[in-house]
């Protein structure tokens, strides 16, 4: 089975629980794929040069300084810290944006009611497959970072989570996958703030039955809605889990 891993700035933000979380990475055996968004670096980076970060429901408006910055920070300074720390584990890992050996091609978003700027859009066909087919197959572990290119020498900040979805149904088509989404939670919970109510297992009707109760609501309801569809384009499973946890039974399963 593949592995694909997808982590957010919660774990990027902490140096301490990033470093752990790819120590236990390191372990896991067998083909796999971690993909890392920025975290709250950018914003940071942003303040500090006198460049105003602009947000639209949780999402960053990346004007051409923007991606100057997004660009430096996450496939460079995150992205290869997170390489050099797997080197250190003994895991061969490969750092990749976008743009590098064509592996992921977007199209910058159109603007409608809102122009987010050089951001990217991707489809089912944004994957260059044979690549990352090519460096599993070689045991090497691609690290993904939330840059991507249109092929035409632009750059594009996409969302990581997009990101890891569509790589994770491109290489269904070859592999039986698993994509687990590692946030600060232990998974989905009945009540938010007690973990000893982990729901194990989830399939599709108990999802409309949880969100009907109000189990799952608000950022969670778009995050699951995706799981599904990814589900029903050839995944195996999704998993929603901390990062303490990847190696273990202690997850949400979504099948």
């Amino acid at each position: 089975m593949l592995k694909i891993f997808k982590i957010g700035g919660g774990i990027i933000d902490n140096q301490q629980e990033l470093e752990q979380f790819l120590k236990t990475f390191s372990t896991i055996e067998g083909p796999k794929v971690l993909i890392h968004g920025g975290g709250k670096g950018a914003s940071k980076m942003l303040n500090q040069l006198g460049i105003e970060p602009k947000m639209v429901d949780g999402r960053r408006i990346t004007d051409k300084a923007t991606l100057e910055v997004v660009t430096g920070l996450y496939a460079g300074n995150i992205n290869k810290n997170i390489v050099s720390t797997l080197q250190k584990f003994g895991c061969n890992a490969l750092g990749l944006s976008g743009a590098d050996g064509n592996a992921i091609r977007g199209s910058k978003r159109s603007v409608k009611v809102i122009d987010y700027g050089f951001v990217g859009d991707l489809t089912e066909n944004s994957i260059n497959t044979k690549l990352f087919q090519l460096l599993i197959d070689q045991g090497i572990t691609p690290i993904v970072c939330a840059i991507t290119h249109d092929g035409n020498g632009l750059l594009l900040n996409t969302n990581a989570d997009t990101i890891a979805s569509t790589i994770a149904v491109a290489l269904a088509t070859k592999n039986e996958i698993e994509l687990n989404f590692v946030f600060d939670k232990i998974g989905v919970l009945r009540d938010i703030n007690d973990d000893s109510t982990l729901i194990p297992k989830i399939n599709e009707n108990l999802y409309l039955q949880l969100k009907e109760e109000g189990v799952i609501f608000e950022g969670m309801i778009p995050k699951l809605d995706n799981s599904f569809n990814v589900i029903k384009s050839g995944v195996k499973n999704v998993c929603l889990v901390h990062a303490q946890n990847i190696n273990s039974d202690i997850k949400t399963i979504l099948c």
